[in-house]
């Protein structure tokens, strides 16, 4: 038993353990500062909870403005090149964190921290669409999800340290995570070159296929992707305000729920993604969200008219009917990603789905709030109904967006993409071939490697 569970345990490839060593690194970088980031900007930066909140809104502005371009910025310069320079970016930023003491220095600074991560996002899942092959794809992405929810536990755990601590301690916190986001670039360095890193003597052109903005298909998925993923706000906001207010569980639940939820993130994110592997399946899977999405509301609603030990036990059955409801549309996104985009266009793909994503999702914390609290048992049936309207959307548009690549990239260019490479850490590993052995001969059609 104990070497199946290793065995479970362990990505399938060298590449998939180092992405997951990358997304540990990250996520514990991460996860040091956001923990104390509300008493660092109040107790240390001087701000009020308004002002804090104005700064996150105008960040997240920034981020929707540069989408499109940073998308772009990845496809002609490769993917690990932006991906490292974010990460460098980041971490030297973090460094002035200690020194901000004023309203205007904070929004300038978390504009520019947001830009920078903004060409980040853009450039990790278009390295990791590239780098994967595509049969691993959807389990390697399954342990990076697992080790992301790792490093936030760790970077939550150090945080909190630092505001124990007190304010004198926490006014440098940020110095360590600027410490975890340069040895995250390093370990961005030393992975292989993607696909669309590796570059010819001659000046990389201008990437060939139709731009992301035009890809209407594309811009509805990541739409209605969007909207499924405001099962977030009721994970983080809605339902722990509903638990607080409106039953009459012991406040104390919030941290456990939360706990139990990054436990069953680290644990499960593999399980739920076997068998996906291409738009159909990813599609079950997105009905299956969609089922326990709507199990979290019904459940949740019921905690109304609970008492006791009941409600507890309800809580804690609908933070793990909501967590499958996660893993499920996690799995089917990483799908989608692979195998809805132009496999030329993988950085702009990926700056489109942020406008996309964000649309879908940036109005949920206002209009789940109120329905939640003020239409009742009528307002809970309203937010289920409005995800299970996105499910289906989601289901026309990711057939709308097949059909698209179809029309529009050349068949070699899509088999080539959802063909199998040799991992190229393996192939490093193994050192080079025998002069004894016959070389392989080549595909009949590689693709363009050097865009």
């Amino acid at each position: 038993m104990f070497a199946a569970l290793i065995r479970y345990a362990t990505p399938p490839s060298l590449l998939a353990r180092r992405l997951s060593t990358q997304s540990l690194l990250f996520a514990s970088g991460e996860g040091t500062f956001l923990a104390g980031s509300a008493v660092f900007f109040t107790m240390v930066v001087g701000l009020s909870l308004a002002e804090v909140g104005i700064g996150l809104t105008v960040a997240a502005v920034a981020s929707f403005i540069v989408a499109v371009p940073s998308g772009k910025l990845v496809d002609h310069f490769g993917p690990k090149r932006m991906w490292s320079l974010s990460a460098i970016v980041q971490g030297l930023l973090f460094l002035a964190w200690p020194f901000i003491d004023s309203f205007p220095e904070y929004i300038a600074l978390a504009v520019v921290m947001e830009v920078a991560g903004t060409l980040g996002g853009a450039a990790h899942g278009a390295y990791v669409i590239d780098v994967l092959p595509p049969s691993e794809r959807v389990e390697s992405r399954a342990y990076m999800y697992s080790a992301l929810n790792v490093g936030f536990s760790l970077g939550a755990f150090l945080g909190a340290g630092a505001i124990a601590f007190g304010t004198d301690v926490l006014r440098w916190a940020p110095v360590l995570t600027a410490i975890l986001y340069v040895a995250n670039s390093a370990a961005i360095l030393r992975l292989p070159d993607a696909t669309h890193d590796v570059r010819g003597d001659e000046p990389r052109a201008k990437p060939e296929g139709i731009p992301a903005i035009r890809n209407r298909s594309w811009i509805a998925a990541t739409f209605f992707i969007g909207i499924m993923w405001t099962n977030q706000v009721l994970l983080h906001t809605v339902i722990p305000v509903w638990l607080v207010t409106e039953t009459d569980a012991p406040k104390v639940l919030v941290a456990v729920l939360f706990a139990a939820h990054t436990v069953m993130c680290i644990v499960l994110p593999r399980l739920a993604s076997r068998g996906i592997h291409d738009v159909d399946t990813a599609l079950r899977a997105v009905r299956l969200s969609t089922v326990f999405f709507v199990l979290t509301c019904l459940i949740t609603l019921a905690t109304h008219e609970t008492v006791g030990w009941v409600t507890i036990v309800m809580f804690f059955l609908g933070h793990v009917v909501l967590t499958w409801a996660e893993l499920f549309l996690s799995a089917s996104g990483w799908t989608f990603e692979a195998e809805l985009m132009d496999p030329r266009r993988r950085g702009d793909y990926q700056g489109v789905s942020e406008l996309g994503s964000t649309l879908g999702r940036f109005w949920a914390p206002a209009v789940y709030g109120f329905l939640a609290m003020h239409w009742g048992a009528y307002g809970w049936l309203t937010i289920a109904a409005i995800v299970t309207s996105g499910a289906v959307g989601l289901h026309y548009a990711a057939h709308a967006g097949r059909r698209f690549l179809e029309r529009n990239v050349p068949a070699d260019v899509l088999a080539d993409a959802r063909a199998d490479k040799p991992d190229p850490e393996e192939v490093v590993a193994a050192g080079p071939p025998s002069m004894l052995e016959p070389e392989p001969a080549l595909p009949e059609s590689t693709g363009d490697l050097t865009r």
